[in-house]
């Protein structure tokens, strides 16, 4: 493997400004045994040539020549050449700042995105040879100048693509909402409390409440009780199984309770219900 590498440390930059940490070109010679790891910051890889392969949380991304690949931070991740093509490519570690995934057929609250530039690539690999060039001759004010160039690349990449730059804080306070509403959509039946969500989460649970509701436009508990509602209907109207039976199973602590939601939430009790929807 060789590996050209730029650190940049901490840099000059205000605070509230995004911090590039490094500039890396990196080229498989038989010696890469990457391993599935997270940053508290984002990657940008841009492949110069060959192909490969990312492994990013669940998911299986084949890469090539010109593709670029975005990693937010906390995403697990690792990349694999494939041995007959090795793949070398140009990797931005920058800190302070994700991306927000604009992509319609995409879960918005995904931690990658990826793109294919063909024609498009000259201003990327400009970009980063300035960068290097800025590094490599060190003078005065060279940090400066690459985190300006930084800037323009970013403002380049939002303007072709369909995302939008954020603050990494917001990126992994959705990521979290996100990682909440699925384990409700998933395990809603069961015991499920502020507490064993923000145990799940790893985040304290009045954040936890604040940013849920700021996140999906209710609380965490007033989801999970509407989330069960939305099953119980379902259940009344497709099975035999009897109201109390049916409180039990979306995970309602008893009947009454159920009724009493049911009756708030849909306008009618469940046997009202049952008996007007069912076939």
């Amino acid at each position: 493997m060789s590996n050209e590498f730029i650190n940049l440390g901490s840099a000059n930059s205000r605070p509230e400004d995004f911090n590039l940490r490094y500039i890396s070109i990196s080229k498989y010679e038989g010696d890469w045994h990457s391993l599935p790891h997270t940053h508290q910051f984002s990657e940008l890889f841009y492949v110069l040539r060959g192909e490969g392969i990312f492994y990013i949380e669940d998911k299986k991304v084949s890469m090539k020549t010109d593709d670029l690949m975005i990693i937010n931070p906390y995403v697990e991740h690792t990349e694999k050449t494939l041995p007959n093509n090795p793949m070398e490519y140009i990797v931005f570690g920058v800190e302070g700042l994700a991306f927000s995934f604009n992509d319609p057929d995409q879960d918005g609250t995904q931690g990658y995105s990826f793109y294919s530039y063909g024609s498009d690539k000259n201003q990327f690999i400009n970009f980063a040879q300035l960068m290097m060039r800025e590094f490599q001759d060190k003078k005065s004010g060279f940090e400066k100048v690459c985190h300006g160039l930084l800037q323009v690349l970013l403002v380049y990449i939002a303007r072709k693509q369909n995302l939008s730059v954020i603050s990494d804080s917001s990126f992994r306070l959705s990521k979290e909402c996100a990682l909440a509403k699925r384990y409700i959509d998933i395990n809603y039946s069961q015991n499920i409390t502020l507490d064993s969500l923000a145990e799940i989460t790893h985040i304290n649970k009045f954040y936890l409440a604040h940013s849920f509701t700021e996140c999906i436009g209710q609380s965490p508990i007033n989801y999970l009780t509407n989330r069960r509602l939305e099953a119980s209907k379902e259940l009344l109207t497709s099975s035999n199984l009897s109201v109390t039976q049916v409180a039990s199973s979306v995970g309602f602590s008893s009947q009454s309770y159920f009724s009493q939601n049911f009756q708030k939430k849909v306008g009618m009790s469940p046997r009202q219900y049952r008996k007007l929807h069912s076939k």
